[in-house]
């Protein structure tokens, strides 16, 4: 046995037997907003994203079609939304470098963040959360929360082998203060309210 394996079993020998259980972390949500989807855009707009209102009575995808028979290469990986870049032809990450959208749905957001969570189930292929040049982001109202301490509790960090927040498109700031979007993901995030079809809940 080595001196670094003898010290590693002096060590774990000697360990004291108590019984202390974690400290209980409080949820702090006892003064959370009325409007959870409120304050998610109030947030997301603050960190440069964007959000669609969606007028009463209008069809909710109709806000981005221009966008999408603008844009050369879509590539979704929703049902609601036909790209002409199939997830299925991917075979590399590279083969998103050239997607202007890509159109994806959120696993769940945070209020008080502005975030939305995607996991390897939401992108289908990781680099489709940071290839495109614009991400557009389906969320159902019905899945935002309120803090990150809710957030570390959902299911999906226990389960995905991915998990991963973005809080608005891609930004860095030089040490004079100027913000640049874009500079290592995508240029643009856009949050579209959609809520999930009953079969996906």
């Amino acid at each position: 046995m080595s001196s670094r394996d003898e010290i590693l079993a002096s060590v774990r020998s000697n360990l004291p037997k108590l019984d202390c259980p974690l400290p209980p972390v409080p949820l702090f949500d006892s003064e959370t907003s009325a409007s959870l989807i409120a304050l998610f855009k109030e947030s997301l707009l603050d960190m440069g994203g964007d959000f669609l209102d969606v007028p009463p009575g209008e069809e909710p995808l109709q806000l981005i079609r221009q966008r999408l028979a603008a844009a050369g290469v879509v590539c979704s990986a929703v049902p609601e939304v036909s790209g002409n870049r199939p997830l299925s032809s991917v075979q590399a990450p590279r083969d998103l470098a050239d997607v202007d959208i890509g159109v994806v749905r959120a696993a769940f957001a945070v209020a008080e963040t502005g975030s939305v969570c995607f996991t390897e189930h939401s992108l289908g292929v990781n680099a489709l959360g940071y290839l495109p040049q614009h991400l557009i982001v389906l969320l159902d109202p019905a899945d935002i929360i309120v803090n990150l301490h809710h957030a570390y509790q959902r299911p999906e960090f226990h389960h995905g082998h991915y998990v991963v927040f973005h809080s608005g498109p891609s930004a860095t700031a030089d040490i004079e203060g100027v913000l640049i979007h874009g500079a290592q993901g995508v240029r643009s995030l856009t949050v579209l309210p959609l809520a999930r079809a009953p079969e996906h809940r």
